[in-house]
């Protein structure tokens, strides 16, 4: 084996010393560091030096308001799309690999549609005179159109609609991991299918909820168009917030003390789940 190495060619050795890191870290410098720490100094020098700003965020109930339902709307979207995307994903694990890629096409190219056009598409669905209310009273299960919309449930549901390839792709992966064979060894020893997925296939899966959970979580805390269309002024979120600050108010310190606890809850949330699921875990043993 270091025979072997040694005769790699030289493109394929790893370069010795930071020389080779240099490239990256001059990057992530300039497109990471330089602009958090200018988020950073514009919070504690705007409009005056100190820190004001961060007083009244953590002061004023009505910020306090928005960080609690940003952090509960990104709570209940993470969970709503784990329960709809493991059913999925198990689905296209199985399933044979022609017309799994299909549906895996289906998906990815719900990605790809425009974000704006999307959220317009679910206005249009949920509101009172939509085709979900219609349909709903037409075969009559209500009587009376359902609030679908400027509220919690139109922003659930539009995000998870938004989020649900985020979580699929993950949790795929870890599903097409795990071998067939430790279930059937499972059901031949006496195990029923929800024993068996409690025990054995939601244990092994989990290196897949946590990654997509992670980014579904992180990505639903800063989320804009859907929350602001869907969810109106009464469920304001911080990015909401912040843009409301940046744009209109022209607080610059506010809202960039706003984005920089956004920031920190972000990479607090990242640094937990390393320390209680561990990086290969994460990311499969690479």
């Amino acid at each position: 084996m270091s025979g072997n190495l040694s005769h790699r060619p030289p493109i394929l050795r790893r370069p010795a010393g930071i020389g080779g890191a240099l490239p990256a870290l001059i990057l992530i410098s300039l497109f990471f560091v330089v602009p958090v720490v200018a988020l950073l100094l514009r919070s504690v020098t705007e409009p005056v030096p100190g820190l004001q700003n961060y007083a009244i965020l953590f002061g004023d109930g009505t910020y306090a308001r928005v960080f609690l339902n940003t952090f509960l709307v990104a709570t209940v979207v993470t969970a709503v799309t784990v329960i709809v995307a493991f059913p999925v994903a198990w689905m296209l694990a199985i399933m044979p690999p022609a017309f799994g890629s299909i549906v895996f096409g289906i998906i990815i190219l719900s990605m790809w549609t425009n974000l704006l056009t999307r959220t317009y598409a679910w206005m249009v669905l949920l509101q009172r005179t939509g085709v979900v209310n219609r349909t709903l009273m037409d075969i009559g299960l209500i009587s009376q159109p359902l609030p679908l919309i400027n509220n919690l449930t139109g922003v659930t549901i539009g995000m998870v609609y938004i989020m649900l390839p985020f979580m699929i792709l993950p949790l795929v992966g870890t599903l097409r991991a795990i071998d067939p064979m430790t279930l059937r060894a499972a059901a031949l020893c006496g195990a029923s299918p929800f024993d068996a997925f409690r025990r054995i296939l939601l244990p092994l899966s989990l290196p897949g909820i946590a990654a997509g959970g992670l980014m579904v979580f992180v990505m639903s805390l800063g989320y804009f168009v859907t929350p602001t269309l869907l969810g109106g002024t009464s469920n304001m979120m911080l990015a909401g917030m912040i843009a409301q600050m940046i744009q209109s108010l022209l607080n610059w310190g506010l809202g960039s003390a706003a984005a920089f606890i956004l920031l920190l809850v972000t990479m607090a949330l990242y640094a937990l789940q390393l320390r209680l699921v561990g990086a290969k875990r994460m990311t499969g043993g690479i």
